[in-house]
């Protein structure tokens, strides 16, 4: 009896003794975990080392072997990552490479400049290359808003009906065919207290900033819908231009809206041409393929574009000032002129490239 309990015990304690099957596959999982990293731990290393010398600023510290060697560290860290992630390592292994790609990305692929210095660059050159890049874009832009311009001109001449289907009625208001002469001169001057010339202003500011936008989204359509957008948009202006001509009004009304107007419309221009420019780079290609040609269009007429946000900020800054501190013709043209040959000259004169 004493023989068959003791034997009946010595299996128990075996059972208890032997590791659970949790236990195996933990320490086969420790095993192969060490193993992983013993393999790659010293290019892992080595990466770490190279992130905190430059991340500290000690650039010069790297040596050029190590400098050369920071994309094939990177990817081979991101490699390990990936086998980490689908072997199922321990998890302090995961969040340690996942700490160290995600370091070694904004060095390698990161941004290499500041906000800052990137607006720097931005005004220091890059933006007026870019608009000099849209070569011919511009010039078609010009010859359609000119024609657009003189089309409206032309239909009102000849229909004076024709002005309230090319003017907004929210625009019109008293500023329609027939109005005296001391009517429209009013809209013009004396008026910087009243709201209706604010909400004039802020109507023609709205318009013509969706019709910035909108030239340059259309341009993906091979630029027709913003060649006729822009034919479109200055149709309007020249159905104004011929309301104010008919009352011996027309140099005051250029100079009311040249204050702002000459921003503006610049800034039109500018979208105008980007639109046109993908347009055209799709339409004709080239030795490239339609996605790459659009591709680096669109890149040179989104940084266009950003530069056209900022115009029509300035644009809506000089008509709520201007509109409250400047009252006579002479004034308003040359605050309008001065704008006006300052873009030409920031664009087609400057030519310091980006740095």
């Amino acid at each position: 009896m004493n023989a068959v309990t003791t034997g009946i015990a010595q299996k128990i304690g075996n059972w208890f003794a032997r590791p659970t099957e949790a236990a195996v596959a933990a320490e086969h999982a420790a095993l192969r975990s060490d193993r992983f990293r013993l393999e790659r731990e010293a290019d892992w290393k080595r990466l770490e080392a190279v992130l905190k010398r430059m991340e500290a600023g000690r650039t010069r510290g790297v040596s050029d072997e190590d400098l050369l060697a920071l994309p094939a560290l990177y990817r081979t860290a991101a490699s390990s990552l990936s086998i980490a992630r689908e072997t199922s390592l321990d998890a302090a292994l995961v969040a340690y490479l996942e700490a160290l790609t995600q370091r070694a990305w904004f060095l390698v692929y990161g941004p290499r400049a500041s906000l800052w210095s990137w607006f720097r660059g931005f005004i220091g050159g890059g933006w007026s290359a870019s608009v000099r890049g849209l070569g011919i874009d511009l010039l078609i832009a010009l010859a359609l808003m000119v024609a657009g311009t003189a089309v409206g001109w032309l239909l009102v001449a000849s229909n004076p009906e024709w002005y309230y289907s090319l003017v907004p009625g929210g625009m019109a208001d008293v500023r329609v065919p027939g109005a005296s002469r001391e009517v429209l001169h009013g809209t013009l001057f004396g008026n910087q207290d009243q709201s209706g010339m604010s909400v004039f202003a802020a109507g023609l500011f709205s318009n013509n900033a969706q019709v910035s936008i909108m030239c340059f989204a259309l341009g993906f359509a091979f630029g027709l819908p913003t060649m006729l957008l822009l034919v479109h948009n200055t149709a309007l202006l020249g159905a104004m231009l011929w309301l104010y001509h008919g009352q011996g009004l027309l140099l005051d009304f250029v100079g009311w809206l040249a204050i702002h107007g000459t921003t503006e419309l610049f800034a039109i221009l500018l979208a105008g041409a980007a639109g046109i420019h993908i347009g055209r780079a799709m339409a004709f290609p080239g030795n490239m393929s339609v996605m790459d040609a659009a591709a680096a269009a669109g890149r040179r007429a989104a940084q266009v574009m950003t530069g056209v946000v900022l115009m029509l900020i300035l644009a809506a800054l000089l008509e709520g000032f201007g509109r409250q501190l400047i009252d006579s013709t002479p004034s308003r043209l040359t605050v309008g002129g001065f704008m006006l040959v300052l873009w030409i000259g920031y664009f087609f004169a400057f030519r310091r490239e980006a740095r």
